[in-house]
């Protein structure tokens, strides 16, 4: 990361009035879902600020919310960041780990007098908890540290039910922050944690967990989202009321917000619990893996990432945008391949029975060292049933009654015959060859207005393609209730097309090769099924930087 933003202004700051400070940042997931382009932004600046500034930066699993936490999304997580490139070394830990002394710093704010049991319900906490106007307040507020003390040890014990007792910092009653009301420093959860089992039941609150874990780690820029901004008053709190010698600066940016989709971990799990779509990987979700299933490259969502930038408002980034990320580096860089998505069967009526010439075609024509392959044409070809009418339109300069067109790299043929079923749809059509146009060039110097692509129908694969399109409807989901969002979910955003008709080499395609089908897009073969094609992108699309 070589650009500068003001978090690189905030630590060179940080860099002159303290000499020889090393930076030391943590990316701090919640195993509870898998990573998407949203949490790809916070892991590119945690890691990338590290990078920037021979610093190092700890990979933490944030599993202090023992709910839907699982290892699989540990080991998930940890593929995605490798993925992009990125490393945390031997620094990986998890938030648990510090359960215990997150607790002793709980026990010592207690005797210090800056936090106390509270015997509130929820119901009662709402009720309490004030307006602009009108302070909050709590009954227990000044009970005797020794209790509090004795009513929290055992609430470790396990003596008392779910919502019976909380532990509130002291903090004040009256401030306009509504988070430094006395927040909720430890709940009761008889819950079955992930790592610890059932070892505790009572759990620390993220907004005190957090900087404590910083501290321990000795991190110096906790880098968070904007929604932790009027958090950052009680993550300074806690930094300065407990004992520990790390004081690390919160600095919040803006959070990734796409069109045509959502970034709410909770309803991208609804999707997959649910099957409206096909798991975490399916290649229309905005997960990482998903992304990566689909075709795109790491590359491509990195550039993507460095485009948007670091900013301190919220905004709306058109996906365009990361469609453009990606179809600007394959085009540079994958294969040239013949698919032919719809086939229907053209016999050229002139050429000779049982014979096989092969035109040469470029690998890629922006790539000069990529070499070139030889194609084979026969009497039978496939081509698109796009290209070809028997009834055109105008300005239709593709095969059509008695007009000529070119086979791309190969001849110009016309059209003499078109055969349809009962449905009018084209079923077989028949041509001529202009056999001394083998390069595709009349002699004459006539113009030929088409160019269209062909497989020999002898000498070609079968295969199926998956077509992707955006997840939702809707563009500026953020306006939409997450209670509505299923309703607005794309009904058209996959189309599978059996029976495709692809190039012989592409029997020897492995996962992972890209392709550009030539003149319909981007495709890769699916990690899961290998007789499927994904559609990364298409070749063109109106968004424009």
């Amino acid at each position: 990361m070589e650009s500068s933003n003001f978090i690189h202004d905030f630590i060179d700051e940080d860099l002159r009035n303290n000499p020889g400070m090393k930076i030391h940042t943590r990316f701090p997931p919640e195993p509870n879902g898998y990573l998407h382009i949203g949490h790809c932004k916070a892991l590119v600046i945690d890691f990338g600020t590290a990078q920037k500034y021979g610093g190092i930066c700890n990979l933490r699993m944030d599993d202090t919310n023992p709910a839907k936490e699982d290892t699989e999304f540990v080991d998930a997580i940890k593929e995605d960041i490798h993925w992009l490139g990125f490393d945390w070394g031997d620094r990986f830990f998890y938030g648990s780990d510090y359960f215990e002394t997150t607790y002793q710093l709980a026990e010592k704010l207690i005797m210090s007098g800056d936090a106390y049991v509270c015997e509130l319900s929820a119901d009662q906490f709402r009720e309490y908890r004030g307006d602009l106007s009108t302070p909050a307040r709590s009954p227990y507020r000044d009970r005797p540290a020794e209790k509090s003390l004795d009513l929290f040890r055992r609430m470790r014990a396990g003596e008392f039910p779910e919502g019976k007792y909380t532990l509130r910092a002291k903090i004040d009653l009256g401030s306009g922050n509504f988070n430094m009301r006395d927040p909720v420093l430890y709940r009761i959860r008889y819950i079955d944690h992930h790592r610890q089992g059932r070892k505790w039941c009572i759990f620390p609150m993220y907004d005190f967990a957090h900087p404590i874990q910083d501290m321990i780690e000795g991190i110096t820029h906790s880098l968070c989202s904007l929604e932790y901004e009027d958090h950052r008053p009680l993550y300074n709190w806690v930094r300065d009321h407990v004992d520990l010698p790390a004081k690390p600066r919160q600095i919040e940016f803006a959070r990734l917000n796409v069109t045509h989709t959502v970034m709410s971990k909770r309803f991208l799990r609804h999707l997959v619990e649910t099957g409206l779509v096909d798991g975490w990987d399916d290649p229309r979700m905005p997960t990482l893996c998903g992304l990566r299933r689909r075709g795109f490259t790491a590359a491509s969502v990195l550039d993507f990432i460095e485009r948007v930038g670091v900013a301190k408002s919220n905004s709306l980034v058109d996906i365009g945008l990361l469609d453009y990320c990606v179809r600007e580096e394959l085009n540079r860089t994958a294969k040239r391949r013949i698919a032919v998505l719809d086939p229907v069967k053209v016999v050229i009526d002139n050429y000779p029975d049982g014979k096989v010439e092969y035109f040469e075609l470029p690998n890629n024509p922006n790539d000069e060292n990529s070499g070139t392959r030889k194609v084979p044409f026969s009497k039978n070809i496939f081509i698109e049933a796009d290209d070809v009418s028997a009834d055109p339109p105008p300005k239709f300069h593709r095969m059509k009654p008695d007009g000529e067109v070119r086979l791309m790299g190969a001849y110009i043929v016309r059209c003499t015959d078109i055969k349809t079923d009962g449905d009018g749809r084209i079923v077989e059509v028949h041509c001529t060859a202009d056999l001394e146009t083998g390069n595709g060039m009349p002699a004459d110097g006539r113009k030929i207005k088409g160019t269209i692509h062909w497989l020999s129908a002898d000498h070609c694969v079968t295969s199926n393609a998956a077509l992707y399109d955006k997840l939702f409807t809707y563009a500026n989901m953020n306006e939409i209730d997450s209670s509505e969002y299923e309703k607005y979910l794309n009904p058209d955003s996959k189309k599978l097309i059996a029976g495709i008709r692809l190039e012989e080499s592409m029997k020897d395609a492995v996962q992972g090769e890209r392709f550009q089908f030539v003149r319909l897009g981007y495709f890769t073969k699916d990690s899961k099924n290998d007789d499927v094609y994904n559609r990364i992108v298409t070749l063109k699309d109106s968004f424009k930087l």
